[in-house]
């Protein structure tokens, strides 16, 4: 497996590409803007992309959706929670923020908790993690979590947006904690690490450390 990606926009968001260097099959995750640059980190992958994998459609997750199916025709998978941040939310804040909207082309399957994906022939299971927005997603499989704006490195995804929701999000981090320590992630903002070293440093997450060796 290959994880590449490019970090986009004024959000300065992480786009991943997932490359299964057996079958030479990826997937796309949160393409947010500089849609010419994303295409060309899939092109010169060499890999065929299957679908765009969301996980989550605020404003800096979604942007880029058009540019990348002009070019490639796939499927773009979302949780129905998140339907109204994909529909007419994310083109609000790009008004609010004086930003071009470009509006994305409709998600075309659905996302729940427990669906097994598949990249060529690596699995990921979708983990349902509410509380930075309702339809929060996390890909988790072959040791990595693709976490979106749940988990950081040394902090969490904001729970002061529209319709997000801290207790849900108390809880969607109480479920990552317990995921196995060399887990790496790979967040939507920012450099990766692990759940072994955010349970020792991040202080919205240590103090589960305890917690789960009681």
């Amino acid at each position: 497996m290959k994880i590449e990606h490019r970090t986009v926009s004024v959000f300065e968001e992480n786009c991943y590409l997932v490359v299964d260097e057996a079958t030479r099959h990826a997937v796309l995750i949160d393409p947010g803007d500089e849609g010419g640059r994303i295409v060309r980190m899939v092109r010169e992958s060499g890999a065929t992309l299957d679908a765009i994998w969301l996980t989550h459609a605020h404003i800096d997750h979604i942007g880029a959706i058009n540019d990348v199916h002009a070019e490639y025709d796939v499927p773009v998978r979302l949780h129905p929670s998140d339907l109204p941040f994909y529909e007419q939310l994310s083109a609000r804040a790009a008004q609010m923020y004086g930003l071009p909207w470009d509006q994305p082309a409709a998600a075309t399957e659905p996302l729940t908790e427990g669906d097994v994906l598949s990249c060529g022939a690596l699995d990921f299971t979708v983990m349902h993690v509410p509380g930075h927005a309702p339809g929060h997603v996390a890909f988790v499989g072959q040791g990595v979590t693709l976490s979106g704006d749940l988990l950081f490195a040394g902090s969490i995804g904001r729970t002061d947006l529209p319709l997000s929701d801290p207790r849900a999000m108390d809880q969607s981090l109480a479920r990552f904690a317990a995921l196995p320590e060399g887990t790496v992630i790979y967040p939507g903002h920012g450099p990766t690490t692990t759940i072994e070293r955010e349970l020792a440093t991040n202080p919205f997450l240590s103090g589960r450390a305890r917690t789960l060796k009681r």
